[in-house]
């Protein structure tokens, strides 16, 4: 029992130190610690790998997506801190409605894009969903490296359809942490909420 749970968690070893990493990832973006970009950037690398095996083509493509935005938005967090609390620091905001509607418009398209894509030049066995979350997520990062109240919306959503579609998969690891992810996305949501009123009014 015990020789097979050894070989299970080392069978399961890179998704279980992407999962690990993942947590302290979005621990630190509930934070708006900007120690939450190294952490994401070594989760995301390693799922690459994950669900390169897996098949799981879309959420592959977007894992590359997270490596190159995390060092974006490393670089833009520390360039803000840098500036101090004054006009120029990045502070949480809300979307304007110009933007919801700019970023809708861009989301949709980005999953018929995905769809295509997936449709016809992969195996996927789950192109709708598959599309469906990796665009939402596209979005969501973004809005993140902006400090965006509202991608915790998106992530909330995000994260509920990918616990089903990893159970589907087997990626039980991933589920644990897509959990978690829904939970703290609740937390962070309430948290950032806080520094916004507290923002606005000073």
């Amino acid at each position: 029992m015990l020789a097979e749970v050894i070989l299970w968690i080392y069978d399961r070893s890179p998704e279980i130190i992407a999962t690990i990493t993942g947590l302290l990832y979005i621990v630190y973006s509930v934070e708006r610690n900007i120690f939450l970009w190294p952490y994401g950037i070594i989760s995301s690398a390693i799922f690459v790998y994950v669900f390169y095996v897996a098949g799981i083509y879309a959420d592959m493509g977007l894992y590359i997506y997270y490596v190159v935005i995390g060092f974006y938005g490393w670089y833009h967090w520390g360039k803000s801190n840098k500036k101090g609390e004054g006009s120029n620091s990045l502070h949480v905001k809300k979307t304007s409605l110009k933007l919801f509607v700019n970023l809708t418009l861009f989301t949709v398209a980005c999953y018929f894009i995905i769809l295509f894509l997936l449709r016809r030049y992969t195996d996927s066995t789950i192109p709708y969903w598959d599309s469906f979350t990796t665009a939402l997520s596209i979005t969501a990062t973004w809005m993140l490296t902006q400090k965006y109240l509202e991608h915790w919306i998106l992530w909330i959503v995000v994260d509920s359809v990918s616990i089903a579609l990893y159970f589907y998969k087997g990626l039980y690891p991933s589920i644990i942490l897509f959990v978690v992810y829904t939970i703290l996305s609740i937390t962070g949501y309430t948290e950032w909420k806080k520094e916004w009123k507290t923002t606005t009014a000073t």
